[in-house]
Formats: structure tokens, sequence, C-alpha cells
């Protein structure tokens, strides 16, 4: 199973409590206080995140973080690379690959091609659709599991 990681997804519950308050500058303090995580934790991910560009921090009393820019112009794929690095799901899909076996891997160029279509379903994704928790969810089943995907209507038309 494909999985980011808990601190990514505390990651995007941040940023959404930041385009939620679009403008303003919270305090992490307050970020924790409303999120239910812990605090530390919030610092370190504001940090990581205003290190990426995605938040501005502002210093003093009455300082903080805000997005840098407007929710729908931020991707799930510029969270994702901003906590864990540009998405690649093997070794040889990633832009600065070391597999040894390259050369001579019958399957390496399909994965680069399902890479690239994660990479562009997950640009697909502004942090405006992530924030949407009322929107229908169509099921489908693959392999004879049901799986659940974002609806098409609600995604980021550009």
């Amino acid at each position: 199973m494909l999985r980011i990681t808990k601190l990514t997804d505390y990651g995007t519950v941040v940023l959404a409590h930041l385009a939620a308050h679009d403008g303003c500058v919270c305090s992490a303090a307050d970020v924790a206080t409303v999120t239910g995580l812990a605090q530390p934790t919030v610092s370190k991910l504001l940090k990581s995140l205003a290190r990426s560009g995605l938040v501005i921090s502002t210093r003093g009393a009455s300082g903080g973080y805000k997005l840098s820019r407007n929710p729908d112009d931020i991707s799930a794929a510029d969270v994702i690379d901003a906590l864990e690095g540009p998405v690649a799901i093997t070794e040889c899909s990633s832009s600065n690959s070391h597999c040894e076996h390259e050369g001579v891997c019958i399957v390496g160029g399909a994965w680069r091609r399902i890479n690239i279509a994660m990479r562009r379903a997950l640009d697909d994704i502004s942090l405006t659709n992530l924030l949407r928790n009322n929107s229908p969810v169509p099921r489908f089943r693959f392999a004879g599991m049901p799986i659940t995907v974002e609806n098409e209507s609600n995604l980021r038309k550009d």
C-alpha cells in the first residue's frame, strides 16, 4: 500500500487550518489548540512548510504563519514535496535514480508512466479540494476490494 506519512497527513491539517483563516496570521499554539495536534509537531511542520515556501512566517508578539499563496494554488503534490520530497513510487521513477538494474529492467518504463500519472493527479488536487469534506465520494472495486476515490466533479479545473 502506498501511504503518506503521519507527519504529511498532519501537515495537510495544519495547511487546511491556515487556508480556513486565509490571510490571517495564526500562531503555532493556536493551530495546535484548534487542530488537536501537539504543539512541537505543529511548530516542526510550520517550519518545514515555511522553508518550502508554502507558508510565510512573521516574527514578533503578533507573529505567526499564513499561507504564501491562495489555497487553490497549493496542490497535494506541493504538500508532499515539501514534507516528504518528490513523489517516486519506485527507485527508478525518481529523477535521481540509483537503481543498478535500470539498464536491463523491462518494467521501469511502466513504473515511470505510473509515477507521472500519480504526480499529475496530485497536482490536480488543490488545498481547497482537500478542504471539501461534505462532497460525495464515489466507490469502485479494485481486485474485488471496495476503494473510495475523490469525486471527479470536485477536482480543480484549470
